[in-house]
């Protein structure tokens, strides 16, 4: 490479800026979720996914897309939450080389359990800390830079309108 475009001094502070916010936020819930809950947030994000799935139910490959997980990680995720009793795996009667990933009723109170913390850690740590147009600015950075990188097949809950859901959230 002949030219290299290094970056500037403000694109250098917003890059690092921008990296260590990062990891300290994902470090700080990942030690929220092992403190509260006992549980690493890869596998929080696991059983997240399974909740929101028809009939709390994926293929085991659209769990380690959605999941940003590579399928041998995936796979032994899932080997760990089949010994605590969280999720099921199940033969795919159409093809014998794929499995389902299946959210137990213990996966999902567990889930429940796990989340009114890990809630209030994103709520206090991100939300409260910006303006609603920061927040904004935030999910339009964030979703321009999934689409850039490939991510569009992660599943994404459709932008709320604002008013309360079934449980009283917005979101």
């Amino acid at each position: 490479m002949d030219h290299i475009r290094w970056l500037t001094a403000d694109e250098q502070r917003t890059w690092r800026s921008f990296l260590s916010a990062g990891r300290l936020f994902f470090d700080l819930l990942d030690r929220q979720l092992q403190h509260d809950a006992g549980l690493p947030h890869a596998y929080y994000e696991i059983l997240v996914r399974l909740s929101e799935a028809p009939d709390r139910t994926l293929r085991m490959s659209e769990l380690a897309e959605s999941s940003l997980s590579s399928r041998s990680r995936l796979s032994h995720a899932v080997a760990r939450l089949e010994e605590a009793g969280w999720v099921e795996r199940r033969a795919c009667p159409t093809d014998r080389r794929g499995a389902f990933a299946h959210l137990t009723d213990a996966g999902f109170a567990r889930l429940a359990e796990a989340a009114a913390g890990h809630v209030e850690a994103v709520r206090t740590h991100l939300f409260d800390q910006l303006t609603v147009e920061q927040q904004h600015a935030l999910r339009e950075i964030s979703e321009k830079l999934l689409a850039h990188l490939g991510g569009t097949r992660v599943p994404l809950p459709p932008a709320s309108d604002g008013s309360p859901g079934p449980d009283g959230s917005t979101d």
